[in-house]
């Protein structure tokens, strides 16, 4: 049964990416994605409970390979003594957003995903790196002075940042970062690690 359910969510979520690679993400409807997998026009909420739930397992199926092996390593290094810098910690967001902007799949990926998060919606992530609780811990060992909260605060304020320039969440279709990244990362190193 497992193998039942799992195939018509990689079947949803094909489905979804392949429409959203053709059509912009308002004009890609749950009962489109739906039908594109050949599925009951029920499938989607039923699987995933909304299209924006949907488009955020399939963000979190592609994306957080992308980050999981670079960060798995910060936090291996971590345990074992190295105290990360905070440039260190915006060097492993920063590559990999970098990568996926030079890319129009991976552009269309980091635009869906700023659209969703700005949303304002709560999603079920389970990728421990979708979620703020690491990034605090690994903020708090560069800067121990730092209170939870306030690493919080950085980090919120950082990634908001980063998914403006390389997300574009405003604009209809993706496009590519209009600043160059070495500034980007200057300007995030120095809100991280500002006292």
């Amino acid at each position: 049964m497992k193998a039942t359910v799992d195939s018509t969510r990689d079947r949803l979520l094909a489905a979804a990416e392949r429409l959203l690679l053709t059509a912009g993400y308002d004009d890609v409807s749950v009962r489109g994605i739906c039908s594109a997998a050949g599925l009951n026009p029920a499938a989607v909420h039923y699987h995933f409970g909304s299209k924006e739930a949907l488009v955020a397992a399939m963000l979190e199926v592609r994306l957080a390979p992308v980050w999981s092996g670079l960060l798995d390593d910060v936090e291996r290094r971590r345990r074992d003594g190295w105290v990360p810098a905070a440039a260190d910690l915006v060097d492993a967001v920063l590559a990999p957003l970098t990568e996926q902007a030079a890319d129009p799949v991976g552009r269309l990926r980091l635009h869906l995903l700023a659209r969703v998060l700005f949303s304002g919606q709560r999603l079920p992530w389970t990728s421990p790196w979708f979620s703020l609780d690491p990034w605090i811990g690994m903020l708090r060992a560069a800067r121990p002075d730092l209170t939870g909260e306030q690493a919080a605060t950085r980090w919120v304020l950082a990634f908001q940042l980063l998914l403006q320039v390389f997300g574009a969440p405003g604009a209809p279709a993706p496009a590519e970062p209009r600043l160059p990244a070495e500034a980007v990362r200057s300007f995030v190193v120095a809100g991280l690690d500002a006292p």
